[in-house]
Order: C-alpha cells, then sequence, then structure tokens
C-alpha cells in the first residue's frame, strides 16, 4: 500500500534507504498517480555528490525513526532506468520502471507526474496564448517572467568510511638450539694400599691363611635429564588510532554567462570619459 499524499508530501527532504539500511539517497520529489491521484513514484538523488536522479516506487514504503525505508537493494536502485526528472512520467517509461522493479504494470492508461501546485510552477507557464509582444518572452523555451536566471555549479565534497585494510595477530612456532652447561659427578675406582697394623691385624687375619676371593664395588655416576614447561613472558594486542591527511579534489565545474545582444542602437551608451 503506497502511503497517503499528506505521509508522502511530508517525507520529501528525508533520506531514503533500503532494506539493509544502507542509504539510498534524498526525497527530492514525490509524483502522484494522475488517475488516483494517489502518490506513486519518489525521486531520489543518489550518489556521493546527489547527481544522479532515479525514481522509486513508493508501494510498501515507510518511515523509520527519521528515513524512509523502502523494499528495494541499493544496487538495484542504482540501476534503474534513467528518467528526465520534470513534470510527467509517460506510460512508456513507467511500464519501464514496473519492469525493472519487478511489480505489475497495468496497460490502462496512467501517467504519473508532480502535485498539480508544482506542475504550475515548473511547466504552466507554457502557452502558446503568450503574444510575441509579452515581456520577457523566451523564444528558446518557455516564457516565464521578465528576468533570466544564471546559475553555477559548486562542489559539494564530503567523505564516508570504507574498508581500508585489515591487520590480524598471528602466533607461530620456532625452534632454536639452546645450549647449557650442566656439572654432572660420576664415581671412580681408586686402588689404596695400606700395611698391616695392630689396628687392623684382626681384620686382616679374620679369614683363611690363604684363598681365592673377589670383591665388588657398585660405582655410580650422574646422567643429564631434559624437560621443557612453557612460562607466559607477555601480552600483545592490537589497537587503532586516527591519522588525518589532506586530499586534494579536482572537479570541473560549469557556471552560466549571460551577454547582452541586439541593435546597437537599442542598446544602452556607455559614458564616455
Amino acid at each position: 500500500m503506497p502511503p497517503s499524499i499528506e505521509t508522502a508530501q511530508s517525507w520529501q527532504g528525508r533520506t531514503m534507504v533500503d532494506p539493509a539500511g544502507d542509504k539510498l539517497g534524498t526525497i527530492d520529489a514525490i509524483y502522484l498517480d494522475d488517475e488516483t491521484g494517489q502518490p506513486e513514484w519518489a525521486l531520489v538523488y543518489t550518489g556521493l555528490f546527489s547527481t544522479k536522479a532515479a525514481f522509486v516506487p513508493l508501494a510498501g514504503a515507510e518511515a523509520t525513526g527519521d528515513a524512509i525505508q523502502v523494499p528495494y537493494e541499493k544496487a538495484q536502485v542504482s540501476d534503474a532506468p534513467s528518467m528526465e526528472a520534470g513534470g510527467q512520467l509517460s506510460q512508456d517509461e513507467e511500464a519501464e520502471l514496473y519492469r525493472h522493479y519487478g511489480l505489475d504494470y497495468s496497460e490502462h492508461r496512467s501517467d504519473s507526474g508532480l502535485p498539480a501546485r508544482e506542475r504550475d510552477r515548473d511547466s504552466d507557464a507554457v502557452s502558446d496564448d503568450v503574444p510575441d509582444t509579452a515581456v520577457g518572452r523566451d523564444t528558446s523555451g518557455p516564457t516565464t517572467d521578465d528576468a533570466m536566471t544564471r546559475s553555477e555549479e559548486e562542489l559539494h565534497v564530503g567523505t564516508q568510511t570504507r574498508e581500508a585494510g585489515r591487520a590480524r595477530l598471528r602466533k607461530h612456532v620456532t625452534t632454536e638450539q639452546q645450549t647449557v652447561t650442566v656439572p654432572v659427578q660420576r664415581e671412580e675406582v681408586r686402588v689404596e694400599r695400606e700395611p698391616i697394623t695392630d689396628a687392623n691385624l684382626d681384620a686382616a687375619t679374620s679369614g683363611p691363611a690363604i684363598s681365592e676371593e673377589e670383591h665388588e664395588v657398585t660405582l655410580r655416576e650422574e646422567e643429564v635429564v631434559v624437560d621443557k614447561r612453557a612460562v607466559p613472558k607477555e601480552r600483545v594486542r592490537l589497537d587503532t588510532e586516527t591519522v588525518t591527511n589532506e586530499h586534494q579534489v579536482a572537479e570541473e565545474v560549469r557556471n552560466e554567462h549571460i551577454q547582452v545582444d541586439g541593435d546597437q542602437d537599442q542598446l544602452p551608451r556607455q559614458d564616455q570619459r
């Protein structure tokens, strides 16, 4: 269901967004169905500098906060057929727009155009009944008034945020050779000889006088045992900081210039000094 006329007209100047909330542009005008008088199209200016005009159906549009949301993706609106923004959409132009947005279109004659007061302002000044002697009559276009408007293009430069890259932390394992000196001990056999004295005579003669014997001593030594364990050393994190650079934008702008043409006798004389 399209909105009411009062509601749709109150949307002029507000931002239109797609189902994902991405900005489509600013609503410049509301077009009504000539037969039903109901709001049918919104003229939206899109692009970074709002230079491209696109027609978006108002069917399914609804206010969401300060924006107007429509059920059409941003890419679909950007690729919409280009129509001249003015007072009227022809039946053929409407049919092409309906096909683009995947909507059913009736072949019944029903053009769309600006509300009557806007058409009166923009186009009703055109009349075949205006006499050639009317003051300010335009010979190359519709007669307006007794003045010509001179316009200039102005650059409106802004910024928008986009993803410039990504940074990530990645941990990997490397292997290095580490050498540690460790003292180790071992036992060696040393032969000691002592003479027979009164102190050791009993121990020396406790056995047979003549016999064969073996005496064994166990030798011990230390061996190196290696063990490894993980020890936390530090913590590392990513952070961002904002730096500001100046960037120059160069673009051509058009200016209108007005010159006076006519018979020299009819032009005002300049003072001779």
